[in-house]
């Protein structure tokens, strides 16, 4: 069985750190999700998804994030019921994150100190210290820069 879900929208409000009995940081926050299909005529339409992030996540995106940010949310759907204090059961349908990433958008550089940042609550690998390789750029590039290929009829394509 295979329960992912991956969304990028924007926060509807700003979201709130709250800490259960046990000491576990918890937030849960709505997002709006643009549809990608507009009828001629009509406005875009979005669809309104519950997140819930448990831990550093939610430390992450409390600390980080707030109305109106874009944020890029990866976890698994879970649904689960609940009884309202009027006494009447609830259904809720929710994304329990496991990675939340900003996208490309920056709105203030003071508060994204560590902009290309994301958090997971998965594992964090080891870290090894490597020097900055500048990626290859073929724009400045010359004609020794390439090879010529050889003319062959026998290519598997």
């Amino acid at each position: 069985m295979l329960n992912r879900v991956i969304l990028m929208g924007r926060l509807v409000a700003d979201p709130e750190l709250k800490t259960t009995a046990s000491g576990v940081s918890v937030t849960s926050f709505r997002i709006a999700v643009d549809r990608s299909y507009v009828k001629s005529g009509e406005e875009r339409k979005a669809d309104f998804i519950d997140i819930v992030c448990w831990r550093q996540t939610a430390e992450f995106v409390c600390r980080y994030f707030s109305k109106g940010s874009l944020i890029a949310v990866e976890g698994q759907l879970q649904s689960r019921t609940y009884q309202a204090k009027d006494g009447t059961n609830r259904y809720v349908v929710e994304v329990v994150a496991d990675n939340v990433s900003f996208t490309g958008e920056r709105r203030d550089a003071n508060s994204y100190n560590n902009y290309n940042q994301s958090y997971s609550n998965a594992p964090a690998a080891p870290s090894v210290e490597t020097p900055a390789q500048p990626a290859p750029s073929y724009q400045s590039g010359t004609a020794s820069d390439f090879q010529e290929m050889p003319l062959d009829d026998d290519l598997p394509f």
